[in-house]
């Protein structure tokens, strides 16, 4: 049970960390150069060690077999990443007005969620909700957002199942309870 949930909070923290880079680059744009916790945070190192986690965990120690199974674990969390979670596309954004009329960051508007690919579908569907567009655009706008995050929740089965093929019953264990499978 320990494993499980430290295998959980080290695969939201991937997602988490792919989203660092871009945050830090617009905060140090204009943010006065703050850093998370107001220390020297290094998204590149916190990677590497929730690798090296998951290496431990899997209890990879050949290196040959560690680059196969690491360059699949990065496709699914990319994969992931620009599925981004459903449901959240108009959460995220400030409401009409604030920002200077910038509906503000979220899915699909600079870089997608937690930094993912960002999804125009997206941003057309909620440009047709914002202004009211007539039923038949918001349908076709709906439509295609649709096919849109279908084709990228297959790429993410297909990460999984690339990732699945090279992992061990007890691999594809640790895999499964840190949610990075199916």
């Amino acid at each position: 049970m320990k494993l499980r949930n430290s295998l959980l909070v080290a695969g939201m923290a991937a997602t988490i960390c792919m989203a660092v880079p871009t945050v830090l680059a617009q905060n140090e744009g204009g943010g006065g150069g703050r850093r998370f916790g107001g220390g020297n945070f290094d998204p590149a190192q916190f990677q590497q060690r929730m690798m090296e986690n998951i290496r431990d965990e899997m209890s990879v120690t050949n290196d040959q077999e560690w680059k196969v199974i690491e360059a699949r674990v990065q496709k699914v969390m990319e994969a992931r990443r620009d599925a981004g979670p459903p449901g959240f596309g108009r959460m995220f954004r400030a409401r009409r007005g604030d920002n200077n009329g910038d509906n503000g960051p979220g899915p699909g508007r600079r870089g997608g969620f937690f930094g993912g690919t960002p999804m125009p579908e997206l941003e057309a569907l909620n440009n047709a909700v914002d202004a009211k567009a007539p039923t038949d655009q918001i349908k076709a706008a709906m439509e295609k957002y649709r096919a849109a995050r279908q084709a990228k929740e297959v790429a993410l089965e297909k990460a999984q199942d690339d990732l699945k093929a090279v992992l061990t019953p007890r691999q594809e264990a640790v895999a499964l309870a840190s949610g990075l499978v199916r």
